[in-house]
């Protein structure tokens, strides 16, 4: 073994940015050595010029990228999308389904499975599994989603594929008694997301009760916070054991929200993009599950003028929550690396730069740039 050290770098850990040291990885077995506080003088090197040495980046929720998109069911679609996103920090994600038919779902869960291994070695981002989001929904709530497709919650269909399915976005008052929600508790350890709901707040502190751990892009296609009604948004803040999600493009949320929100849940505030297709791509018509959206700067929206996803890249939204707030730099990296791997169950192994993770590594520079891009000690992306 002959570790690469990455020094002159401003070093990334949950709890402080801390320089002055090196942080060594094994190239070979894929593993972070360490902090260290000094270098071998033959040692190799990689020089961070003064850039954040972060952990990658995990998007838990995330349509498309680059033209492409998960409910396309293409695997050639989704692995450059994997290596697209791989360019923007990210070293692991999870591919998102529409509420498309249950025969184009079914598609993208084979295409996402059949990929699954082979993405641990390839040269861009390694799929963790997939996010449904729907069809288990709200027609109320439906946003951009398609409302023909919309069906009654099925845990069967949920365990069937829990080998592929790492989270289902669900309306828990389309759930009667909660009977799916507690099935799949009982039966996997997917993440329970509420999103796409119009449940008041009642409904959604006995969600998290019976197995929601998750809400999906907080604010977003949901009961809103009222002082009389605190709707969804509240039983997301209220609840312990909830995490949320936040597509901190400054479109979708006021930044203004976002330190308040960070003081609230802490380390269960997750950065995500809800990013479509058009990610990556000039203005212009494009679509989202089989509707027409219209990108204009960094607004997705159907012709009726709802939004549609979005455009963001999760470094921007690590550096859009950095620039509108005071939190410290390692809590809104956190948001988007350790936080959402805690999410899906792989913080033993992902999220955070602790020895015998894997060495999943990115350097930016002072503007959240990502200048270099490291999975499982492998160089996969320079500027």
């Amino acid at each position: 073994m002959k570790p690469t050290y990455i020094v002159n770098g401003k070093i990334v850990l949950p709890d402080a940015v801390v320089t002055g040291k090196a942080l060594a990885y094994d190239a070979e077995d894929g593993k972070i050595i360490g902090i260290l506080d000094s270098v071998p003088a033959d040692a190799e090197t990689v020089d961070a010029a003064g850039g954040y040495v972060a952990p990658g980046l995990v998007d838990i929720h995330i349509h498309g990228y680059l033209g492409e998109d998960t409910s396309d069911a293409k695997p050639e679609g989704i692995k450059k999308m994997a290596y697209g996103v791989a360019k923007n920090g990210v070293t692991a994600f999870l591919p998102t389904t529409m509420t498309v038919s249950m025969a184009e779902i079914n598609a993208a869960l084979d295409a996402v499975r059949s990929l699954k291994e082979e993405s641990k070695l390839w040269d861009g981002a390694e799929i963790i599994g997939v996010h449904a989001e729907g069809p288990f929904i709200n027609p109320s709530k439906k946003g951009a989603q398609a409302e023909s497709n919309i069906l009654p919650p099925d845990a069967e269909f949920v365990l069937k594929n829990k080998d592929v399915i790492t989270s289902i976005t669900l309306a828990p008052e389309m759930d009667e008694g909660h009977k799916c929600i507690k099935a799949i508790a009982e039966g996997s350890d997917v993440l329970i997301s509420m999103g796409h709901t119009g449940a008041d707040f009642e409904e959604g502190m006995q969600a998290a009760r019976d197995g929601v751990n998750h809400a999906t892009h907080l604010f977003n296609a949901m009961t809103p916070l009222a002082h009389r009604n605190p709707g969804i948004v509240g039983a997301a803040l209220a609840s312990e054991n909830v995490s949320v999600e936040l597509i901190a493009d400054t479109f979708h949320i006021n930044p203004g929200l976002y330190s308040i929100i960070a003081k609230v849940k802490g380390r269960k505030m997750v950065l995500i993009t809800d990013c479509t297709r058009a990610g990556g791509m000039p203005d212009g018509e494009y679509d989202l599950g089989g509707q027409p959206i219209f990108l204009k700067g960094i607004e997705c929206r159907l012709a009726d003028g709802t939004i549609a996803g979005s455009v963001l890249k999760l470094n921007d939204a690590v550096k859009n929550v950095i620039n509108h707030t005071s939190l410290p730099v390692n809590e809104v990296f956190n948001m988007a690396s350790l936080n959402a791997a805690a999410a899906i169950h792989v913080d033993d192994r992902l999220g955070s730069l602790e020895a015998g993770k894997d060495a999943d590594i990115i350097i930016t520079d002072e503007n959240i740039n990502v200048l270099r891009t490291i999975k499982k000690g492998r160089t996969i992306y320079v500027a």
